[in-house]
């Protein structure tokens, strides 16, 4: 195959994949090119979509590349969609920031830091499947183990977990400030929230 013919080829790949595909699939799908190759030919298409002039833009995300709308024109968009945004409450995206910048975390780790009992958010963010169970701690009780997973990555439009912002970079409120300081964290490194 001529080289020309790499471009649109991925951009068909990546247009009718409902979640980021990864470059090592790419690879194994597309074998008659290299990843320096693929690379490039992503960098290309990634280019031509950033014209004014395009509805959609090529993005690394999860992991993987993914066509997704411009937000100029998601409101648009959106009134296609059938399926309703997700939506959390405040305690919801407390214990999700915590166990993605704590993960591995146990429950008891979680109700220490929010001060309450978070058996119905958990329950709530494994349906949504932003978080996982990850195993069991061994430990008395063998109690669950939560961590992130890619629908969270792409959610909040993250590559990977190091690209969480620092904790010095957010200004967390004022009663969690005692918690934070007593540990204080670096962003996990894992590589795809799973």
């Amino acid at each position: 195959m001529e080289e020309h013919d790499l471009k649109p080829i991925l951009e068909g790949i990546l247009f009718v994949s409902e979640s980021p595909v990864k470059l090592d699939t790419l690879t194994e799908i597309l074998r008659e090119w290299d990843k320096d190759a693929l690379l490039e030919g992503i960098d290309r298409l990634r280019k031509e979509y950033e014209e004014d002039s395009r509805g959609l833009e090529l993005v690394e995300v999860a992991g993987g590349y993914q066509f997704r709308t411009k937000p100029r024109w998601a409101q648009w968009v959106n009134r296609l969609k059938k399926s309703k945004p997700v939506k959390l409450s405040q305690a919801a995206l407390e214990t999700l920031a915590i166990i993605a910048y704590r993960q591995p975390v146990i429950r008891p780790t979680i109700e220490m830091i929010r001060g309450v009992d978070s058996g119905g958010v958990l329950r709530s963010l494994l349906e949504k499947g932003l978080i996982r169970i990850a195993g069991r701690k061994e430990i008395a009780g063998r109690p669950l183990i939560y961590g992130t997973t890619k629908t969270f990555l792409e959610l909040f439009n993250l590559n990977t977990l190091s690209d969480l912002p620092t904790l010095k970079e957010v200004q967390p409120p004022p009663e969690m400030e005692t918690v934070l300081k007593e540990e204080s964290p670096t962003p996990p490194t894992d590589e795809t929230g799973d």
